[in-house]
C-alpha cells in the first residue's frame, strides 16, 4: 500500500503505545502528528523517533479541553488539508485498587472524560478532515477490559469507560460505513508500559495491532473489535 501521502494523528502518544505506533506509522511513510497533553515531553519524544531517522511533527493536544483539540484541527487542516488516520490512544486511570460497589465516582467520570469523551469528541473535530481523506481510518485503543463478554469485578472507572468506547466505535462505524470511513477498536493486550506495568508483552507488539487497523485496505474490516487482527468477543 502507498502511504507516503497519508497524514496519522495519534494522542496520547508522548510515551508507551502511542509512541510506538507514531514510530511504526512514520516507518510505513504516514506524516504523524504525535499528540501529547504535555508540549515539553512530547517534544522530547519526538526528538528521540527522529534521532532513528523517523520524521514525527509533535504539538500539544490535550483531548478533555475543547480549545486544544481545536488548536490541533486548525493546523491539521493548514498544514495538510485532511486527515487520514486518526488514533485515538490517549486513555487514563487503570484503577485496579477500585470495586464497583464502592468506587469513587469523580474518578469514573475523570476515566470517562479522556478514555470515552476524549476520543469522541476528537472524532467530532476531525470528521470533516477524514471526509476529504480517499482512506479514512479511526482506531480506538480499547481493552479487553471493556469486554462485557469476560467483565468481571475491579476497575469499574476503567473498564467502564472502555466498553462505552466500545459502543462509541460500534456507532460511529454504522454511521460512518457509506462513506467509506473504517471505525474499528483495538485491543492492544497486555503491554509492558507505564500503566500496564512488568511483566506484558512488548510495546512494539501491542502497537502492531493498532497500526494494523490504521493501515486497514479499502475493503477491510469496520465496526470490529480486534487484537493481532483477529476479533475479540464484545
Amino acid at each position: 500500500m502507498r502511504t507516503a501521502h497519508r497524514v496519522a494523528l495519534v494522542t496520547g502518544a508522548n510515551r508507551g503505545i502511542g509512541l510506538e505506533v507514531c514510530r511504526q506509522l512514520a516507518q510505513h511513510g504516514y506524516a504523524v502528528v504525535l499528540g501529547s497533553r504535555d508540549a515539553a515531553k512530547g517534544e522530547r519524544a519526538a526528538a528521540g523517533l527522529a534521532e532513528h531517522g523517523r520524521a514525527v511533527r509533535c504539538w500539544q493536544l490535550d483531548v478533555t479541553d475543547p480549545g486544544s483539540i481545536e488548536g490541533a484541527r486548525a493546523r491539521v487542516a493548514a498544514e495538510f488539508d485532511r486527515l487520514d488516520v486518526l488514533v485515538n490512544n490517549a486513555a487514563i486511570l487503570y484503577d485496579t485498587w477500585q470495586r464497583a460497589v464502592d468506587a469513587d465516582l469523580a474518578q469514573v467520570r475523570e476515566a470517562l472524560e479522556t478514555n470515552t469523551f476524549g476520543a469522541w469528541n476528537m472524532v467530532r473535530a476531525f470528521l470533516p478532515l477524514l471526509r476529504r481523506s480517499h482512506h479514512a481510518r479511526v482506531v480506538n485503543v480499547s481493552s479487553e477490559g471493556g469486554s462485557l463478554a469476560s467483565m468481571g469485578g475491579g476497575t469499574p472507572a476503567y473498564s467502564l469507560s472502555k466498553a462505552a468506547l466500545n459502543a462509541l466505535t460500534r456507532m460511529l462505524a454504522a454511521e460512518l460505513r457509506k462513506e467509506g470511513i473504517l471505525v474499528n477498536a483495538v485491543c492492544p493486550g497486555w503491554v509492558a508500559t507505564d500503566m500496564g506495568g512488568s511483566g506484558g508483552r512488548p510495546v512494539a507488539a501491542g502497537a502492531a495491532s493498532v497500526v494494523w487497523a490504521a493501515t486497514l485496505p479499502d475493503d477491510g474490516p469496520t465496526g470490529g473489535f480486534f487484537r493481532d487482527g483477529r476479533t475479540v468477543p464484545w
